[in-house]
């Protein structure tokens, strides 16, 4: 079986971030695999063990994204896939997803795998697009995956209930919390990463022009979210502090 796993880096969920001449200061700032791509990577070894096969983790970013992919080849991938950005000016979904696949559309692939959502951006975007420009069927939010004779048996978050979908390979599956529970990279895992192979291409390697990777969008402004104020605590019977509730939500939070 041939499994692909698309990761992200970003920033450590403890780090604490700061705007600097309008942009995110990432000066010093401390990186990590985007924790909902570690449920994707931990599935797809998961498979590979099941089924044989390899397992081939691939990201979009400079140099210094090479630690993130070889922590995933610590946790038990075979192979990592650099795909450069240097010549690309800016990154959004659009070209993050047409990188992404335009290596894939030249590969073999089974299944591919990825977090539901970036912990930065949010969008939940890349997966969905990497999969329509492929062609294939995708499934986002999965929390358990099941594959026999070519066909995968998925069970999906929708909003506090469950779906069950099957489909036929190839697939693109993007993992939600509660999908497993990734491993952490042992000793021997890392000391095996340091050998395993690190593919590093750039946009010649893939047939693109920088124009066919240009952003579909602008970043306006960046801002932090305003620090939250001091709750208020309404004294007096319920008759009493509803009326206060009303009068508060129409003259300070100007909400009705």
């Amino acid at each position: 079986m041939k499994i692909f796993v698309m990761l992200k880096q970003t920033f450590d969920t403890e780090e604490k971030i700061s705007i600097q001449d309008g942009k995110i200061n990432v000066e010093g700032a401390e990186y990590i695999v985007n924790p909902y791509d570690e449920y994707a990577i931990e599935e797809a070894i998961v498979l590979r063990d099941e089924h044989g096969g390899e397992v081939t983790v691939v990201t979009v970013g400079e140099e210094e994204v090479e630690k993130e992919l070889r922590t995933a080849l610590a946790m038990g991938a075979d192979k990592a896939v650099r795909i450069d950005s240097e010549d690309v000016d800016e990154l959004d979904q659009f070209t993050t997803a047409t990188l992404l696949a335009a290596y894939l559309r030249k590969q073999e692939y089974d299944i591919i795998l990825g977090g539901n959502v970036a912990i930065d951006g949010g969008s939940g975007q890349v997966g969905p697009r990497v999969a329509q420009i492929l062609g294939i069927p995708q499934v986002t939010t999965i929390t358990n995956l099941e594959v026999t004779d070519g066909k995968a048996t998925i069970v999906r978050d929708v909003e506090g209930d469950e779906e069950t979908i099957e489909v036929s390979l190839p697939v693109l599956i993007t993992a939600q919390q509660g999908l497993n529970e990734p491993r952490y990279p042992s000793l021997p895992g890392i000391m095996k990463a340091k050998k395993k192979s690190l593919e590093t291409l750039d946009l010649d390697d893939l047939d693109l022009d920088e124009d066919d990777v240009e952003a579909k969008t602008t970043i306006v402004q960046v801002f932090l979210p305003p620090a939250k104020q001091a709750g208020k605590v309404l004294a007096g019977d319920t008759t009493g502090q509803v009326k206060e509730l009303v009068a508060l939500l129409k003259s300070e939070a100007k909400v009705i």
